[in-house]
Formats: structure tokens, C-alpha cells, sequence
């Protein structure tokens, strides 16, 4: 196994030389270097990574794919154009990400700058050339041959530039294209991205992170379908939109094909809808994921254009079962979905998976795992990610990314609610995506009613939530969605929403050798091996089948497919090289069957307890949330005036005895200790966040950001001197910044 990493890393190590080599510059330092790959890693090409088609739904057979090796630059964000680069970096992954060859944060201060040549086919002469962009984050401005051809503002949407009119008849081609990204300074939709990443944050991505391509077309050309199944009816509308909007003399003919047959054809006008009648529709479904082809040829003249496509015959909907309770229907039919939350985020490539085949994978297993759903979290995948979930049979429940401003101006709305517009037109016509959902746990979250009813205007045909967890809007959306952690939960069925569960599980297992970085945390756990996990899972799905039949839950979505940096709660390991759990039990338990778990492995007994935590039985502490007086962690030190209460101590978490919601707290307690105490010790600590833990007025442990799980914190050597038999004081100070928060500390003998 370490010989299978070595070379990989080996190989990813070769891609950033090459880079480097290639331009002969020196490729720029990289800062909190992480070296977690991927089976896929090593199959990432140095000259054309990525190299598929990037837009199946609209596929042309002429096209110019642009990823590879550009060269780059970060300048302060208002410098003009430099005239010398930094080095080489390779496109699309993110400047943030190891693939890039960078590996380095771009900060809200600076600029980073793309550029590269390209030559126009001699083939294409008397067409325009389209320049395309899957995604680029966040505010992008593209020159070619010096010109400025476009500008945009968004991180998750594709768009393209028409770059005809500034192309040199022959010859080589320029193009710079020049990226600013505030990150989590910003207003704009950022998902989970943060320029501090920690807890349920994580690395962010600048620049361009989906792949850049060109294509010819005429002048009136195809610039989208929109395609619509009517089960109910037996037919597929479709309306072709040009580049001109409705053109009289330009004439469509469109054809339906199922098995290399044509089963439906139609005619008529760019821009208005037509209608193809599908004979004895084969219905799309998770179990049969059956797709048609689909041809679309546009006329204009002596000019023609012509597209392949694919669709679906589907329909998601509410409906009432035999009780008379809403349920989520597909195909007019009661399918409880069990989903998974994916963040879509990989330890080499950051936002942008290494390779195709990896991308599909993240679709395979989950499937494999027994589950029907995604709920794509805080992210926007590229389109093949959605062509895979269309082929493959999975259900999608499509986040818009989140924008953390607790108060957005009208100007940032407005860039909301026209990035999720973005979104919304992009994917309209995959069949797996089933349900829009507009904000999760109040992070952003505004004008919900307003913001649910734009969303049905763009997409009447699908179903919307309204807001996945904490801040629901009564009546709002088709789903009242709740978010519980640990075991599941549900909420009421009502007259017109269904009941589902957004979030719980979060169930943490650390896998050494596949991990981010040492420091880890899961919602419950850590669990210490994979029986464990996967009896833990078992009785929760028990109690999900049991919620199915009353009070009539709908849906849920268990956290999460994969750890992600600092989050080992995953099903998977981050680096997608070790399934945690028992894959066949999983399996059968997301279809409601309960197969034996094997016999329970032997495992290492757990350290010995010298001074035990709350957790079971609640020690009582001295505790204040005024600052104190300097020298409050000695022993010396009055607390009289201090409240007394049990740990542990902490809000809106479960196992809180003493309730604590400000920003900061501050503790003492008087402990007796034995004689003969083991040489090395630590502390077993739950901290939500920074900790600090005094023991006889020397600091003996200190940490940052938080864990959801006790954890081992080693006790620093000055720490173990202060401590003797007898009487001592152990003193904390906790500091909390965002969401729930926790404080509980005992001491165990270090191994």
C-alpha cells in the first residue's frame, strides 16, 4: 500500500516539474502543503487533463479543448495586465488545489492571471468561435489578442463569449483571462469555501476550475433546448432557443431515438415549443435509468446547425398515499428516497475531480451503498457530473451555494438571486435532478417566499425546499425539511409538503494513512472500527423505517458519501480508497433489510481514566462568562463569586447539563488525584472551539477551532510537572464564535 502512494505522489510531483519545465519558471511556493491523493491522481494527463466533452446535453461534433498547461500570475488586485508570469499552472484545477501545480491561496487583496496561446482550425474559417467556460470563481474578466471580449460574476455557472470579431485572421491567438476572488470576505454564494478552512469549512477555489473549450457555430446557431416530459400526456415539449431568440426563417427539426430508432419527430420554429408524442414512454427511474437520444437540427438559410442531445421520461411530484398523508412521488409512485450529502470535494483537485472516471465514481458507490439520492451540498458540479447521476439512475437534490451575510444589500440579492437563476437554466434539462433547494440552515437565507416563487416560475416542474434545516418558512416549498444529529427524526407530514430529513448520521471514523491531517472530528464517534460503524448505521435506518410509516417521512439524506479535509464522518475515506463500513449491510439497510453483522472484531483496550469526563456522570465546576481577573487560572485565585454548575457546558448540542450560549467561558475545579500517576498523560477533551486548560497555573493544553467527539489533547511536559497527588486545579478558558458550542474536559493516561 505505501509503495501505491509513493507512486502516485511520485507521479503528481512529475506533473508540477513538467509544469514548471515547461516554461522554464520557477512554479510558486506552496503554503500548508497537503499531500492526500487519489487513485486517479496519477492518470491526471500534464498536457490535456479533463480531456471530455463538457457539455453532453448540447454536443457538437467540432470543438477545441483548451485545458493543459497555462502560464499564470498573482498581482495586487488593481495592477494592470503583468508582462511576466510566475510560472505554470494546470488547467481547470484551482490555484488552491495540488493538481494546479500551485497549490497556493490567492487572497481578496490580489489578482490571479491565466495565459496561453491557441490556433482557430483552419477548418472553422466563416463561422463565429464560441469561447466557453464551465465555471470560474468568482469575478472574471477575458481578453484575446488584447482586447477585452467579456466579463462575469459568478462561481458556479457556465458561460461563453463570442470572441470572433477579436481573433487575427491566422496564426497564434492570445488569451488572458484575469481572476478576482474575495472568498468569504465577499457577499457572493461561496458554498463551503473558506480562506481559513477548519471544522465544516474547507479550502476554497479560485480561478478557473471547469474546463475551458471553443467550438464553431453560424451565425444563427443553437444556443440552448429546454426539454420537458409529460408522462401523463406521453409526450416531450421542446423549444429550441438561437442566439437571435424566435427567428422566423430559421426552421428546427428535431427527432426522438430510442434503441437507434426514430420514435418521435417533429418541426416548426426556433424558439416555439413543439411537441414530440412518445409511444409507450420507457419511464427514467434510480432502478432503470433509461435515457433517449436525442437529435436537433437548426436551419437558417444556407446555414445550418445541428446538436445531439438525450432526455428522459419522468415525473416528480406530491402526491397522498393511502393514509391520505403528502408524499414525494416519482412516476406518480411512493418512492421513499434515501440519499447521502456530498460536498464534492477532493483532496488533489480541491473543487474539480482529477478525471471523468472519478467523478463517476462518487456516483457508483453511492449507488453500490444502496442509495437513490444525492443531495449535492453547497456546490455546483461540473455538467458531466450531472450526465453521470442521468445515466447512472441517481436522484439529485441541487443546493444553491450559500452566501454567509447575515444582512445582504439590494445589490447582493440581486447577485444571488441572478447566480441561482444561472444555475438553475444550466441544468434544467437533467432527469435527475428532482428538487431545487433555495438555502440550508439560515446561512444567507432571505426573501424565502419570494425567493420559492421565482424558483417555481423558472422550473414549474420540479420540487422546491424551501430552506434544509433550522429556519423553515410555515407552508413554504413542497418539504418541511429538518436536520438532526445524530439519529434521525422527522417532522409532520402536511396537507401540502412533505416530511423530510435533511441531515442527520455524521457518524466519524478516522482511518490512518487516509487522512487530510491528523486533527479529525465526526458528528458522533469516533467510532473505532468499521463493525462499529456499521451497527451504529443499521440501528439508525431501523428507526428510519420505522419513521416511513409514521408519522410518514418522505426522504433523508445521511452525512455524508466522504470525509472531507478535517471531517471524518464519510462513509469513504477523502482519498475514496476505503469503504469504512460493512458495504452489504449498508446496502440492505438503506432498502429497509437488516442482514447480521458479523462477529464483533477484538479491539485495544481504551485508556485508563484518571480524572473522568461529564459525559456519563456530571463533575462540578466553578464557571464564569465575565472576563476575569488576571491570574484567574492559579491556584491562589478567588472564584467565589462564580456560578457553580455540572459539565458538561454548551449550547443547542446534546449532552449539555449547564447551559452556556456567549462568547466565552471560563472554568475552575478543585480535583483530588492518586498517588502513582502514570508518566504520561493527556486530556480527553470536547471543545467547540478554541480550549485552553491550565493545570496549577501552567497551560498544559491548548487547541483551536472545535471537535464534535471527545478527543485526546496531549498534556504538554511543563503541564505533567505541575501535576501531583493530591490537590490540584485545573483551570479552562473556551471561546466560541459560530453555531453550537461545548466545554468538557477529563484526564486519561497517554498511550
Amino acid at each position: 500500500m505505501s509503495m501505491f502512494y509513493g507512486r502516485r505522489l511520485s507521479t503528481l510531483l512529475a506533473i508540477s516539474v513538467w509544469l514548471s519545465a515547461s516554461f522554464g519558471l520557477a512554479a510558486r511556493a506552496a503554503e500548508g502543503d497537503h499531500t492526500l491523493t487519489t487513485r486517479w491522481t496519477a492518470q491526471v494527463s500534464a498536457a490535456h487533463p479533463l480531456p471530455e466533452y463538457p457539455r453532453p446535453q448540447l454536443q457538437r461534433k467540432s470543438w477545441l479543448n483548451l485545458n493543459g498547461p497555462w502560464q499564470f500570475s498573482v498581482t495586487d488586485q488593481d495592477a494592470a495586465q503583468p508582462t511576466t508570469f510566475d510560472g505554470a499552472i494546470l488547467v481547470p484545477f484551482c490555484i488552491e488545489s495540488k493538481l494546479s501545480g500551485v497549490q497556493k491561496p490567492l487572497l481578496p487583496t490580489e489578482r490571479l492571471w491565466y495565459r496561453r496561446t491557441f490556433e482557430v482550425p483552419a477548418a472553422w474559417r466563416g463561422q463565429h468561435c464560441l469561447l466557453h467556460f464551465g465555471a470560474v470563481d468568482w469575478d472574471t474578466k477575458v481578453l484575446v489578442n488584447g482586447r477585452e471580449v467579456g466579463v462575469h460574476r459568478g462561481g458556479y455557472d457556465a458561460f461563453d463569449i463570442d470572441i470572433t470579431d477579436a481573433l487575427k485572421p491566422a496564426g497564434s491567438q492570445e488569451l488572458v483571462v484575469s481572476v478576482w476572488d474575495p472568498t468569504d470576505t465577499g457577499a457572493q454564494p461561496i458554498g463551503k469555501q473558506r480562506l481559513k478552512p477548519g471544522g465544516i469549512f474547507y479550502t476554497p477555489c479560485s480561478g478557473i476550475w471547469q474546463t475551458v473549450w471553443l467550438e464553431p457555430v453560424p451565425s444563427v446557431h443553437i444556443q440552448d433546448l429546454r426539454l420537458v416530459p409529460d408522462i401523463d400526456a406521453g409526450k416531450l415539449r421542446v423549444r429550441v432557443l438561437t442566439d437571435s431568440g424566435e427567428t422566423a426563417s430559421a426552421r428546427v427539426s428535431i427527432q426522438a431515438i430510442a434503441s437507434g430508432k426514430v420514435v418521435a419527430s417533429a418541426e416548426g420554429g426556433a424558439g416555439a415549443e413543439a411537441e414530440l408524442a412518445i409511444p409507450s414512454a420507457h419511464l427514467w427511474s434510480p432502478a432503470d435509468p433509461y435515457l433517449y437520444s436525442l437529435k436537433v437540427t437548426l436551419t437558417a438559410g444556407s446555414a445550418s446547425d445541428s446538436v445531439s442531445s438525450y432526455f428522459a421520461m419522468r415525473k416528480i411530484s406530491l402526491g397522498k398515499d393511502s393514509q391520505g398523508r403528502t408524499r414525494i412521488f416519482l412516476n406518480n409512485k411512493f418512492l421513499f428516497q434515501v440519499g447521502t450529502l456530498d460536498q464534492g470535494f477532493w483532496p488533489d483537485g480541491i473543487y474539480t475531480a482529477p478525471t471523468d472516471s472519478a467523478l463517476a465514481y462518487d456516483i457508483q458507490i453511492t449507488k453500490r451503498l444502496g442509495f437513490n439520492m444525492i443531495r449535492k451540498h453547497a456546490k455546483v458540479e461540473p455538467d458531466r457530473w450531472y450526465y453521470w447521476t442521468d445515466r447512472l439512475g441517481m436522484l439529485v437534490w441541487q443546493d444553491m451555494p450559500q452566501s454567509f451575510k447575515d444582512r445582504m444589500t439590494a445589490d447582493q440579492n440581486t447577485q444571488w438571486d441572478t447566480e441561482w437563476k444561472r444555475e438553475i437554466a444550466t441544468h434544467y434539462n437533467h432527469p435527475s435532478i428532482v428538487v431545487w433547494t433555495t438555502f440550508n440552515e439560515g446561512w444567507g437565507q432571505h426573501d424565502t417566499p419570494r425567493v420559492v416563487e421565482d424558483t417555481r416560475r423558472l422550473d414549474p416542474t420540479r420540487l422546491v425546499n424551501n430552506a434544509s434545516g433550522w429556519t423553515d418558512n410555515p407552508g413554504v416549498g413542497d418539504m418541511h425539511d429538518m436536520h438532526k444529529y445524530p439519529a434521525p427524526g422527522s417532522p409532520e407530514p402536511e396537507a401540502d409538503r412533505a416530511a423530510v430529513l435533511g441531515e442527520f448520521g455524521g457518524l466519524g471514523m478516522r482511518v490512518e494513512g487516509h487522512m487530510w491531517e491528523q486533527k479529525s472530528w465526526g458528528y458522533q464517534g469516533l467510532f473505532r472500527s468499521g463493525w462499529q460503524l456499521t451497527q451504529r448505521y443499521q440501528e439508525y435506518l431501523k428507526s428510519v423505517y420505522k419513521l416511513i410509516e409514521e408519522p410518514g417521512l418522505s426522504a433523508i439524506v445521511y452525512t455524508q458519501i466522504t470525509d472531507v479535509e478535517t471531517e471524518s464522518n464519510g462513509l469513504l475515506t477523502y482519498d475514496r480508497a476505503v469503504v469504512k463500513p460493512d458495504l452489504a449491510i449498508i446496502a440492505a439497510a438503506n432498502q429497509g433489510k437488516w442482514l447480521p453483522l458479523p462477529p464483533a472484531p477484538r479491539l485495544p483496550a481504551l485508556p485508563r481514566a484518571v480524572l473522568p469526563t461529564s459525559e456519563a456522570e456530571g463533575a462540578r465546576w466553578k464557571w464564569t462568562t465575565d472576563a476575569p481577573a488576571s491570574g484567574w487560572f492559579e491556584p491562589g485565585f478567588s472564584d467565589a463569586s462564580w456560578q457553580s454548575g455540572e459539565a458538561p457546558f454548551g449550547h443547542a448540542l446534546a449532552g449539555t447539563r449547564t447551559d452556556w450560549s456567549s462568547g466565552d467561558i471560563w472554568l475552575r475545579r478543585e480535583v483530588t488525584l492518586p498517588a502513582g500517576l502514570p508518566a504520561h498523560l493527556a486530556f480527553s477533551v470536547f471543545h467547540d472551539e478554541d480550549v485552553e486548560i491550565y493545570v496549577n497555573g501552567v497551560l498544559a493544553a491548548d487547541a483551536k477551532g472545535f471537535v464534535s467527539e471527545y478527543a485526546t489533547l496531549p498534556m504538554t511536559r511543563s503541564g505533567r510537572a505541575a501535576l501531583k497527588p493530591g490537590a490540584n486545579v485545573i483551570a479552562i478558558h473556551c471561546h466560541q464564535t459560530i453555531g453550537g458550542q461545548f466545554i468538557d474536559v477529563g484526564i486519561i493516561e497517554a498511550r
